[in-house]
């Protein structure tokens, strides 16, 4: 019996436990999807010049409620432009907390009609991780 399963690649990519590329479950993969156009900066990568948000930019702006709503309009734009196939976005928020800007995306993966919500935090002080995200169903 042949299993015609496609696996998605965990972002960052990385060996599990057995020894392999590890793998993402799609929900986990569309999350990952959306943390990578976020936390891109335009012109980083080379084949697509215009890929991203440049959010991560916005960590050395000052903070205040005129950025939030202008992330907001970016961050949604962006998502629409890049993963419009896969998801629909239905809200972005952005809240400026002490020093910190929260992303928080809500959004129906297409493909199974699962709603969920996704925080995002840029950070300097963890370059690798490019933020933080947290996930859950929306009821």
């Amino acid at each position: 019996m042949q299993h015609n399963r496609s696996q998605n690649i965990a972002y960052p990519l990385h060996i599990d436990g057995r020894g392999r590329i590890a793998g993402a479950s799609h929900g986990d993969h569309i999350r990952q999807l959306i943390e990578q156009v976020l936390f891109t900066s335009p012109g980083e990568r080379v084949n697509r010049p215009d890929f991203g948000s440049g959010v991560q930019q916005l960590v050395f702006e000052p903070n205040s409620n005129e950025l939030a709503a202008a992330t907001e309009f970016l961050v949604q734009g962006t998502l629409e432009q890049w993963l419009s196939d896969l998801i629909q976005v239905e809200a972005v928020t952005v809240q400026n907390q002490d020093a910190q800007l929260v992303v928080v995306v809500r959004y129906v993966i297409r493909r199974n009609q699962e709603r969920r919500i996704e925080q995002f935090s840029p950070s300097v002080n963890n370059p690798l991780a490019q933020g933080t995200a947290s996930q859950g169903s929306a009821p």
